[in-house]
């Protein structure tokens, strides 16, 4: 064989092994999207859409699932399910006389339970990203409470409004109280009032 063929043959092996490697890493590439998307659902294209480019996007979800990993996140107490709830109802019975003063004390509420599980709470976009890992489906309804909460202060918002926000709050309040199937609801804890 003379040089040239070997040169030639060189450098197929070579073309090949990278059009390979790209190839692995597209495909790499794709099934992490996939993955993301699955984990975040509709978390996903809002970030997408927040940080207008994908690696950026991703990178950002993947850096959340790490972060909430990293965290302590602990069940509460059957105590503290109890007191949550109790304080979740008197905010709700509150909504009819002070629809504001409720979704308010709702937000807070829910930070209160982040808290005590272990969520850091300081800062709101950070709550925002970690229950966007862990109850991603819930995390729009989360902005949108936290949102009516705080415009109320300053601008008027409809009563409709700040009862959407309240249920949206809800749903959310029973998933962080969830303690698996032991679990007394709201629903459940306002049947039990009712007898």
């Amino acid at each position: 064989m003379d040089t040239t063929n070997i040169t030639v043959i060189a450098l197929a092996v070579l073309t090949a092994s990278l059009l390979g490697g790209l190839f692995g890493l597209a495909i790499g590439r794709r099934q992490r999207t996939k993955k993301l998307q699955q984990k975040f659902g509709p978390e996903y294209e809002h970030t997408l859409n927040e940080m207008g480019d994908q690696r950026q996007a991703e990178h950002e979800l993947a850096a959340r699932l790490n972060h909430v990993k990293a965290l302590d996140i602990r069940p509460l107490s059957g105590e503290q399910i109890d007191d949550f709830t109790d304080q979740w109802l008197a905010t709700q019975a509150e909504f009819v006389d002070d629809p504001l003063t409720a979704t308010q004390k709702a937000d807070q509420l829910i930070r209160e339970v982040m808290e005590t599980k272990g969520y850091p709470v300081e800062d709101f976009e950070q709550q925002v990203a970690d229950i966007s890992v862990d109850y991603p489906d819930l995390v729009m309804d989360y902005r949108g409470l936290h949102l009516i909460a705080v415009k109320g202060r300053d601008e008027n918002v409809s009563t409709e409004e700040m009862r959407q926000a309240m249920v949206h709050g809800r749903a959310l309040f029973e998933n962080l109280i969830a303690q698996r199937a032991e679990t007394v609801t709201v629903m459940d804890a306002e049947k039990e009032q009712v007898k």
